[in-house]
């Protein structure tokens, strides 16, 4: 048998087995960082964009409001009009980008609905690519992502600087 290594992981199963959820929001601290620190790969107005780091895929984006808070209907009309302009654009740089064939989003709403951040709402935007799925999910039901946060945080933050700025 060969060994898949993927030390990275850790940090995401030592928090989805700690008893006691973390305090801090990864978006309320994102805001206050620096961009690379936290995945960040563009900011708008009134939200921001940021790799998630527990990919599905490569590019795998959250867009989140800069509001701290879990409900959409909550967000008033500036804000939303704000992060579906930040879902338009997310979804020209990975197409642009990462070449994807197609996207998954949504938002999971509340922790019953699978939110693993509950306390601040977020979009997820996964890029897809036809024959994207092989025998490593589909028999081993092991999700090999084979490009380093770092890599893709490089390509993302220029095209999103570029993209924002035309």
């Amino acid at each position: 048998m060969e060994t898949l290594w993927a030390p990275w992981r850790m940090a995401y199963i030592d928090r989805v087995t700690d008893s006691q959820p973390s305090a801090e929001c990864i978006f309320c601290r994102a805001l206050g960082a620096g961009d690379r620190e936290s995945l960040v790969v563009h900011r708008g107005a009134l939200s921001l964009v940021m790799l998630n780091r527990f990919p599905y895929n490569p590019g795998h984006l959250m867009v989140a409001p800069r509001s701290h808070g879990g409900d959409l209907a909550a967000l008033d009309a500036d804000e939303l009009v704000d992060v579906v302009d930040q879902l338009q654009l997310a979804t020209r740089v990975l197409r642009s980008e990462m070449g994807c064939d197609g996207f998954n989003g949504g938002w999971n709403q509340g922790r019953v609905a699978g939110a693993g951040i509950d306390t601040h709402l977020h979009f997820h935007l996964v890029p897809r690519w036809s024959g994207d799925t092989n025998f490593m999910p589909v028999l081993a039901e092991v999700k090999v992502v084979p490009e380093h946060l770092d890599t893709t945080w490089e390509k993302l933050s220029g095209a999103f600087a570029a993209a924002s700025a035309g």
